[in-house]
């Protein structure tokens, strides 16, 4: 059997760089066919130089010509752009399997292309399922396209339920670490700095995901994410904070057993399940003591910290293109955030009124057919651009 062929879409993010790391220790097992990032020209053009792929994709066009000019490899290496570049690296009948890591709206596209072309495709963006989960799924099972959690949380749950049928299973359990500020008191949260924001206790992430970890929003679309990988209603989705990151995700089954995943928080744990799968990648990375760890703790989450959580079930309650919706707003109020448009508190607030402002629009009979039903991308989009109107609205006042 020849190596794997990947292609790896968010290749300069982190989980890119953590699957180019698995990759790069299993030379005989893996080909890296194609990176593809948006505008970070320096360390694409180092990739390209390590992995040598045929292909790499720089989205942002002015980055793609400075690719060019440099001419990494001699031109051995394709240097594409775009999204048409995107699709291509994406559906290339040349690559098993495709590594979804590219932050936002903007890996919807390229994921489904993959998936309509049979591919396996480790889906890490998030964005993939909250905006179209049914439509992914759906076209997976009539391509024979495979999904495969790498989120740590999913990817616990897809190794808790190996050898299981879906009739065993009552429900699911994803944890939470609670993010940097699971001991503040609620009465403290107005003197939050950006700085405190973006120090995640237990990960190391891009800012944006660890702004969603702040607010929980992260944990909300996961549960999103987990109702469509895993067939379950929200009401057999459920999450705990666990301070520790130490027990990604438990698994309770009809008979009351309980099967968890546990291990260091450390994402090339659940890339190289994905990468290997299914088998399983020797790593030599530093292995879990838990009598260093010493205990392990549980709590209940607070939706008063936590307010976006709940947003985020509201969404996945009301179906159609709501997640989708909550989705762009989200990005949106992050984005403006991480300018220093705002304080933290105005995070949650802003993305209740986008909600309130939802409700009333379908409760109207008014609403575009997008906030109701998800066809096809161009209705994830849709809904998705709903979103980020009505929050760049509330942030323009």
């Amino acid at each position: 059997m020849g190596a794997k062929t990947l292609t790896i879409l968010g290749s300069t993010g982190s989980i890119g760089r953590n699957t180019l790391d698995v990759a790069g220790r299993f030379p005989d097992r893996f080909q890296v066919h194609a990176l593809a990032a948006n505008n970070n020209v320096g360390l694409l053009r180092e990739q390209i130089e390590t992995y040598r792929p045929a292909v790499a994709v720089a989205y942002d066009e002015e980055a793609a010509e400075r690719l060019r000019a440099e001419n990494p490899r001699g031109g051995a290496t394709a240097i594409l752009s775009g999204m048409e570049g995107l699709l291509e690296a994406a559906g290339d009948a040349r690559v098993e399997q495709v590594v979804s890591g590219m932050v936002g709206a903007v890996g919807l596209r390229p994921t489904y292309a993959a998936i309509d072309a049979g591919k396996q495709v480790a889906v890490a963006n998030k964005e993939t399922l909250v905006l179209a989960g049914e439509l992914m799924v759906r076209r997976a099972g009539e391509t024979g396209s495979m999904l495969l959690p790498m989120d740590s949380e999913h990817n616990a749950i897809f190794q808790c339920l190996a050898g299981d049928s879906a009739g065993a299973l009552d429900h699911i359990v994803l944890t939470a670490s609670g993010g940097p500020f699971r001991d503040l008191p609620l009465e403290r949260f107005p003197e939050i700095t950006l700085e405190q924001a973006l120090d995640h206790p237990n990960w190391k992430m891009g800012p944006k995901i660890t702004i969603d970890s702040a607010t929980m929003m992260n944990k909300g679309l996961e549960v999103i994410e987990a109702h469509w990988l895993f067939g379950l209603p929200p009401e057999r989705i459920r999450v705990l904070l666990h301070r520790q990151s130490i027990v990604h995700s438990l698994v309770t089954f009809v008979d009351g057993s309980v099967i968890a995943q546990l291990g260091l928080p450390d994402m090339r744990t659940p890339i190289s399940y994905c990468l290997g799968y299914p088998e399983r990648l020797s790593l030599e990375l530093p292995r879990l003591n838990l009598a260093e760890v010493g205990r392990l703790d549980f709590e209940e989450i607070s939706p008063k910290k936590y307010g976006c959580l709940f947003l985020a079930l509201d969404a996945l309650e009301l179906g159609g293109g709501a997640p989708a919706a909550l989705n762009g707003a989200n990005e949106e109020v992050v984005a403006a955030y991480l300018n220093g448009a705002f304080p933290f508190l105005n995070i949650s607030e802003m993305l209740h009124r986008v909600m309130a402002g939802l409700k009333a629009v379908l409760a109207s009979n008014e609403a575009p057919p997008c906030l109701a039903r998800i066809d096809t991308v161009d209705d994830a989009l849709a809904a998705d651009r709903w979103g980020r109107e009505a929050a760049q609205r509330l942030i323009a006042n």
